[in-house]
């Protein structure tokens, strides 16, 4: 299998066309995790005041760092490992994935809520560079996965496993007061509009998804003028 995937990603990365936009799909994603850095960082320093929240104020917190933590770092393991032995998708979910750290960086700098309960410092070294304590609104931890379900819809296998992770995210979440519900549930509605926006800007790339493959193992729109 993995010996099957390495050969469909140099297949994949020999067509100049696909090259091309999957290098900048890279680039601009990491551009949008340096961004992020520096919202996070300013958002957090800048915190006011916690409010109260109609839901999370009846229970908890309870101790989710596993799940929120360590289950994260999984997460963007098991998508890499999956983009290596699927790398049609490279374009689209680097791309749409850009878009979503964009405008959730975006958010997170308009509004300085403090979060629901004293902020716990996170223990990974990894995981403490892209959570902050003061990015709330609103959930990456929700809209991550939920984003990857729509990339990959199509795989019906990585669409329920993304949906499943998502909802699991979101109860940790509130069980964990790591947002307040509003941050939750609208992660859902902003999620699904970064998808349809990344699918206008990004059109080609999402074609590649759907396309068949010519004999050469590569997209029939990579070849088309």
């Amino acid at each position: 299998m993995r010996r099957l995937g390495q050969i469909e990603l140099f297949t994949y990365f020999r067509d100049p066309a696909f090259r091309q936009s999957a290098l900048l799909g890279l680039f601009m994603m990491g551009m949008s995790l340096v961004i992020n850095f520096y919202a996070g960082t300013y958002s957090t320093a800048n915190v006011t005041n916690r409010v109260g929240d109609l839901i999370i104020d009846n229970f908890g917190p309870y101790n989710v760092n596993l799940i929120f933590e360590d289950g994260s770092v999984l997460l963007w393991f098991f998508v890499g490992a999956f983009l290596i032995a699927r790398p049609k998708y490279i374009p689209a979910y680097t791309k749409s994935l850009t878009l979503f750290v964009l405008i959730r960086s975006g958010f997170i700098v308009l509004t300085h809520l403090a979060p629901p309960h004293e902020i716990v410092p996170v223990a990974g070294f990894f995981f403490s560079k892209f959570t902050f304590g003061g990015d709330l609104f609103f959930s990456g931890h929700t809209g991550g996965p939920y984003l990857m379900a729509l990339v990959f819809w199509r795989n019906l296998r990585m669409r329920y496993i993304f949906l499943a992770l998502s909802v699991v995210f979101a109860t940790a979440a509130l069980l964990g007061h790591k947002h307040y519900s509003i941050d939750v549930f609208a992660a859902y509605f902003i999620t699904y509009s970064i998808y349809h926006i990344a699918r206008y800007f990004f059109p080609a790339d999402f074609e590649l998804i759907d396309s068949p493959k010519t004999a050469h193992g590569t997209p029939e729109s990579l070849h088309t003028t």
